[in-house]
């Protein structure tokens, strides 16, 4: 039987050989064959910290360890990585099946001696077992795989159980992807706008653009329910390109001086050409580079060890555009970013907003350094009286306005603009 030179275990094409004579053979008026596919969690960093030749020591302890918890009728295999697989032969009890998956964890999170230096690893598996409706190769593997997800997604260091729910997600996730591949192209996508204001003139300042997706059968898809995965399948930085050049063609029809703020996400700096896509939207809708903002998180400086992003943003500067940092005091390195870069404005997370001790110091720092402040979720009066008297530059929120559809806005501003201050402190 073909091995894995490395580990001595079976192979993938083994693997999937036996497997599938394990179906054929199975009567399915007894419990049939169990999968588990299992992932080594922090691989990676062995790999990286102690080199390949550990990495590669490590494997083969693990192997040892995978071999030595499953019965003689079972087939333990490396499928290449640091993934694995296991076999338990029908017929198998769940709860003998559920016993191997939860011993597994726990042998494999225990620490390794590899060339006289400790390393420590966890390990997460996927379990699933055949089925009336699963009986091949493809589909079990894929069953045991959707639960090693769920694992990975719950935490890691855990066992996943596939159920139909998992298999009802799955059809969703892909149906999604198809749908959302297609929503530029049959322009179900839109922005609506939410409005930002000046507390220190209590006056309308601009508005952030925010992306909604109108499927034809879901009706208005939430953000939440779009973006992790446009992001995930790597077709964030197209939706991008399209929200900048409708944002700015809409803002140029606003008056005076009035900004928008678009949210740019990590993966539009990576090929380089975001100066171009903002330089471009600009010059096509006739707007000046101060009267548009970009709004970035700390991710994407984070992930900047080659300063590739902030070379970018330097540029954009240089272009008038201005710059903010979303979602202010959530990461583990505010003020270290601070420093590499001169930033207009931070964004001061909703998480923060009823915190007086936190927006007054933000707002003290920001206010030293020559960065406006912006507070979001603002959502009642009292909060805003708070936030005006903590120094607070602008904020946004339901109290002030919830995101309009493009066609609001006209009137939206003539609303708002003429007159006098609209934020005027409530008892």
């Amino acid at each position: 039987m073909p091995t894995d030179a490395l580990t001595g275990l079976v192979n993938r094409s083994a693997f999937h050989a036996r497997l599938e004579a394990a179906l054929a053979d199975w009567k399915q008026d007894t419990s049939g064959p169990a999968v588990l596919m299992v992932d080594l969690d922090r691989f990676k960093a062995v790999n990286d910290s102690l080199g390949h030749p550990a990495g590669d020591a490590l494997l083969r302890i693990a192997a040892k360890r995978l071999r030595a918890a499953v019965r003689g009728t079972d087939v333990a295999a490396r499928l290449g990585g640091d993934e694995f697989a296991v076999l338990l032969a029908a017929p198998v009890a769940p709860e003998v099946a559920a016993m191997v998956a939860e011993r597994l964890v726990d042998l494999l999170a225990r620490p390794y001696l590899v060339q006289g230096q400790a390393a420590n690893v966890g390990a997460s598996v996927g379990l699933a077992f055949a089925e009336p409706d699963c009986t091949t190769v493809d589909a079990l593997i894929g069953r045991a795989d959707m639960a090693l997800y769920q694992a990975k997604g719950n935490g890691r260091g855990r066992v996943g159980l596939f159920s139909p729910t998992l298999q009802q997600r799955a059809d969703l996730r892909r149906q999604t992807e198809q749908d959302l591949r297609a929503a530029l192209s049959l322009g179900q996508l839109e922005l609506f706008y939410q409005p930002q204001y000046d507390l220190k003139i209590g006056q309308l300042s601009g508005f952030e653009a925010l992306l909604r997706w109108r499927h034809p059968l879901r009706g208005l898809v939430p953000p939440a329910d779009f973006i992790p995965l446009a992001e995930e399948i790597r077709l964030i930085s197209t939706l991008g390109e399209w929200v900048l050049r409708t944002a700015c063609a809409e803002a140029a029809r606003w008056p005076g001086t009035m900004t928008v703020a678009v949210n740019v996400a990590a993966q539009q700096f990576e090929c380089g050409r975001l100066v171009s896509i903002v330089e471009a939207a600009l010059e096509g809708a006739g707007l000046p580079g101060p009267r548009l903002e970009l709004e970035i998180t700390e991710s994407a400086l984070l992930k900047d060890p080659r300063g590739i992003v902030t070379a970018q943003l330097t540029t954009l500067k240089a272009m008038g555009v201005l710059i903010s940092l979303d979602d202010f005091g959530t990461g583990y390195s505010s003020l270290s970013q601070l420093r590499s870069f001169p930033f207009d404005r931070l964004k001061i997370d909703r998480s923060f907003v009823n915190d007086d001790a936190v927006v007054r110091a933000i707002a003290a720092m920001g206010s030293s350094m020559g960065i406006r402040t912006t507070a979001e979720g603002v959502e009642t009066a009292a909060q805003l009286n708070s936030l005006r008297r903590e120094g607070c530059d602008e904020v946004q929120g339901y109290l002030l306005g919830r995101p309009l559809p493009a066609s609001a806005i006209p009137q939206t501003i003539a609303r708002l603009v003429v007159g006098a201050p609209l934020l005027q402190e409530t008892p």
